[in-house]
């Protein structure tokens, strides 16, 4: 029985910076919102952040989109969020957890909730890191918390139980959402919505595999058979 997408509790968010496929994903009434970040941006060529942005923002006529500031300095990170936050009230500033010399980014994060940002804390990896950034966030505009779930996977690490605690501590900041990021399969946007994450980004590419979302086992194993003689025929092979 094919699952109806559109009832799932997670809201579904694009994450790339293809422009074609933003467009594209627009008109897809199962995606509630859009994120990038620089190593999307930089793999689709984009060169000019600012333009790139406002065309987006053009696109996606409203819809949360989070744009990340790419400084390594901490007070040249406050003014990038600023000038990014200006775009648009439905833009989120992601913030990375730390700069590249494991500086925390919390006083800065604090700093900008009282000028009115909006945020996207993004790179959290665990449940302490979370809790030094819960305070500086506390009271301040509707932001989210981006828990890396399929990176630590890559770990071997099961991300479930940390997303659930992570769902704990927020609780009482209604104003800030879990989003579950980085996944790595179609299972991934199930496991989110059955833990109760409000958001989930995922990417483009495996936008395209939400249609095996409830497919018979076996029609799947009939296809894939269907593949593997398809293309030997293809290739031509011979024994």
């Amino acid at each position: 029985m094919q699952m109806d997408l559109e009832k799932l509790d997670v809201q579904i968010f694009a994450d790339g910076a293809d422009i074609d496929g933003i467009k594209a994903l627009r008109k897809n009434r199962l995606i509630k919102g859009f994120t990038t970040n620089p190593t999307l941006m930089k793999q689709a060529g984009i060169s000019d952040y600012l333009a790139f942005s406002r065309e987006v923002l053009e696109i996606i006529d409203g819809l949360p989109i989070s744009l990340e500031v790419f400084s390594d300095d901490l007070d040249e990170m406050k003014r990038q969020a600023i000038k990014l936050g200006a775009l648009g009230e439905n833009v989120y500033v992601k913030i990375p957890i730390t700069n590249t010399q494991r500086i925390s980014t919390a006083p800065v994060i604090h700093e900008l909730c009282k000028e009115g940002v909006q945020q996207n804390i993004t790179a959290i990896f665990t449940v302490e890191q979370l809790d030094y950034v819960l305070p500086a966030l506390s009271k301040g505009p509707k932001s989210y918390v981006s828990i890396f779930a399929g990176r630590i996977a890559d770990t071997g690490i099961d991300p479930r139980p940390i997303m659930a605690e992570a769902l704990e501590k927020i609780r009482p900041e209604p104003q800030i959402e879990l989003i579950w990021a980085s996944p790595r399969e179609v299972l991934n946007i199930i496991e989110a919505n059955e833990i109760g994450c409000h958001v989930i980004t995922v990417t483009h590419d495996l936008l395209k595999k939400l249609a095996n979302i409830g497919k018979g086992l076996e029609q799947f194993s009939l296809e894939t058979v269907e593949m593997f003689a398809n293309d030997a025929k293809a290739a031509g092979f011979k024994i």
